[in-house]
């Protein structure tokens, strides 16, 4: 009678603690719990999230970061694409190399602006971000910048954009390339104006980094780099949503 007694509360705790989070058999038929707080999870979240989009924005910003990137290097637009190998067919390769090289050095310079926007976001996120992005799909924090900093990051990027276009040459590189191609007897004019394009290629090229790093946080045990991040992304790892 005494040991049912003893049983019940230990049984109410299970119970109680298990409509919470699923528990883990561990050696010797005892049971383990491991539900991080919520300061754990905001705590640990915010650190990923910060060494996450720090190294993407350091690796994008640097030289070649672009350009030596076959993942995210821009090339001439779409519609101009046609009149690129034009160009080239009549001898003009070596301006055309010019203009994606500068397209892509005017996309590392803008990189370098986007740290403190992304810190700005990762500081606004309420405990709902936190448990919605540490639970929810691969790419969730992915997508919570995408739809908190986009506006911000076009904004700042685009003048720095411009800017470095007119610095490596971009803008006269692309000019000459849109006057010789638009010479040419019977053919569409292309839009000397990149600076729009070369903004979005470069927005999209840091969230497919943005997206690799937390994939990689999610995936790889040594990129959780701390205590703290382990514990969560652990408990995470059961729990996320595929």
């Amino acid at each position: 009678m005494k040991k049912t007694l003893l049983l019940i509360p230990v049984l109410v705790i299970f119970v109680t603690l298990s409509s919470f989070a699923p528990a883990r058999l561990v050696a010797a038929g005892t049971i383990q719990i491991s539900i991080p707080s919520s300061l754990d999870m905001g705590t640990a979240l915010k650190q990923a999230l910060q060494k996450g989009t720090s190294k993407s924005s350091d690796q994008l910003s640097a030289v070649n970061g672009y350009f030596g990137n076959p993942m995210v290097k821009i090339l001439f637009p779409p519609q101009a694409q046609k009149a690129e190998k034009t160009l080239r067919s009549i001898g003009l390769g070596k301006l055309c190399d010019n203009v994606i090289l500068s397209l892509n050095r005017a996309a590392e310079d803008a990189a370098k602006q986007a740290k403190p926007i992304f810190i700005k976001a990762i500081t606004h996120m309420t405990l709902q971000d936190v448990e919605s992005i540490l639970l929810g799909g691969q790419d969730s924090a992915t997508q919570y910048f995408k739809r908190t900093t986009t506006v911000d990051l076009t904004a700042s990027f685009k003048p720095v954009v411009q800017g470095s276009l007119d610095k490596v040459g971009a803008t006269k590189y692309y000019g000459q390339a849109a006057g010789e191609y638009n010479k040419i007897p019977f053919v569409s004019h292309m839009n000397p104006d990149i600076s729009a394009y070369v903004t979005q290629k470069a927005i999209d090229g840091l969230f497919l980094e943005i997206a690799q790093e937390e994939l990689n946080i999610r995936k790889n045990l040594g990129a959780r780099t701390t205590p703290v991040m382990q514990k969560v992304f652990a408990f995470a790892e059961k729990n996320v949503k595929h």
